[in-house]
């Protein structure tokens, strides 16, 4: 299921942003449906998803500098 991946990779920890491209060519790998990237975005809409997230944690993120600010 592509909410699966979406959801597993909006929660990542190695940083980076998951974005319609990624996805299209996840779903056309996968599952051999090609959607256009507008339609993407339809999709995501009609399972739940909201497109305006925020980024996923940054690598060089650091646990103790967050604490003392």
């Amino acid at each position: 299921m592509a909410w699966v991946y979406i959801k597993t990779q909006s929660h990542s920890e190695t940083g980076g942003r998951l974005t319609g491209e990624s996805i299209q060519s996840y779903i056309k790998t996968n599952f051999n449906v090609n959607y256009h990237r507008n339609a993407i975005y339809k999709l995501l809409k009609s399972i739940g998803f909201s497109w305006i997230t925020s980024r996923s944690r940054h690598p060089q993120k650091s646990d103790e500098v967050q604490e003392t600010f």
